[in-house]
């Protein structure tokens, strides 16, 4: 029988609208993701929980991850549950198709999941990995000044807000989110300033005690990317140029930092060698989410202690977690679990 997988797909309510620059993401009201659950023979009694949140900037829906796994699945055949046994996996899938990260990144999560509930380990230490986590951030989405400043104000407890920008009246909804929190703000543009836009901000988003621009150009336009960087105090992060490890040498010289999600690169184990590949290469590294469940935060934390910065806030923006089991403390750090693998569990519906 070896390995089998199951999915359902999840459609949930955000808390608040939710836009960004470049999509409209369920037209800022809901997502829509995939759980996964995978059960291996060899562990019988234990089920691995993955998510995959697909993308269609990078290509994937939900009918194309259901596409793709009975071919990753094919690639993997049984892999050992050990950490190297999933590095193969992982370069197995690779081999087998280049792209869809997101469908990847389901299947890796649960195999680690599995892994480690099988090895009676939480994930992170199943990794080696510590316990101590940066903080992290909680973003808000494109709106009226007025409306994300009274979001702003609302997270005011998170160490640090990221404004998503690359609307009509980005300098406007920096200064009044600047009245009403004082912490560090981190700015992200999904792509959708212009060199003219982003030269003119530049010495705003300075005296606003901005700390870092995330993505200001298209994803290819690295030589605008290291234009601005030489312009700039402030790091400039790499997003959608930062696809997988595969991305990181063109960037050394171009930008200060780049961001990455387990979404993007396909999973937890690209995640974790993807963060020390880009600390070999001398890059700030923040690590990043879509707006998903327990699940895919949960994974992210695993491998939290490698990062600079962290925004792992997406099942915060949900109106409802379908999971429990994960917290974030006082200090708006994730609170790695004593339970093996994820520690999750499905909340009754």
């Amino acid at each position: 029988m070896g390995l089998s997988l199951s999915h359902e797909v999840l459609r949930l309510a955000l808390r608040d609208p939710f836009v960004i620059a470049r999509s409209d993401h369920g037209g800022g009201r809901e997502v829509t993701t995939t759980i996964v659950e995978l059960r291996d023979d060899r562990a019988p009694g234990l089920v691995g929980l993955g998510e995959g949140y697909p993308d269609s900037y990078y290509g994937e829906t939900i009918e194309t991850l259901a596409a793709v796994w009975p071919l990753l699945l094919e690639a993997i055949g049984q892999p050992e549950l050990t950490p190297d046994g999933l590095t193969g996996a992982a370069e197995a899938m690779n081999a087998a198709i280049a792209h869809h990260g997101a469908a990847k990144c389901a299947l890796d999560i649960a195999l680690h999941d599995l892994a480690a509930k099988v090895a009676g380990l939480p994930l992170h230490a199943f990794l080696g990995l510590g316990r101590e986590l940066p903080p992290t951030d909680f973003t808000i989405g494109i709106d009226t000044p007025e409306v994300v400043a009274g979001r702003a104000a609302r997270a005011a407890r998170f160490p640090a807000l990221k404004i998503k920008v690359g609307g009509p009246a980005d300098l406007a909804t920096l200064e009044a989110v600047r009245a009403v929190f004082g912490g560090p703000i981190r700015v992200d543009a999904n792509t959708g300033w212009s060199p003219d836009d982003a030269v003119a901000l530049l010495p705003h988003l300075e005296r606003l005690g901005v700390v870092l621009i995330e993505q200001p150009f298209a994803a290819r336009r690295l030589d605008q990317l290291r234009w601005l960087q030489e312009r700039s105090s402030l790091p400039i992060v790499a997003d959608e140029s930062a696809v997988t490890i595969d991305d990181l040498d063109a960037l050394v010289g171009v930008v200060a930092g780049v961001n990455i999600k387990l979404a993007k690169c396909g999973g937890v184990g690209p995640a974790m060698r993807m963060l020390e590949r880009a600390r070999e290469l001398g890059f700030r590294t923040f690590l990043g989410c879509m707006e998903e469940t327990s699940v895919g935060i949960a994974a992210s934390a695993a491998v939290a202690s490698l990062a600079d910065w962290v925004d792992l806030d997406g099942n915060l923006l949900l109106a409802a977690d379908p999971f429990s089991g994960l917290e974030l403390g006082p200090d708006c750090r994730w609170q790695l679990p004593e339970r093996a693998g994820l520690g999750l569990e499905r909340k009754a519906s």
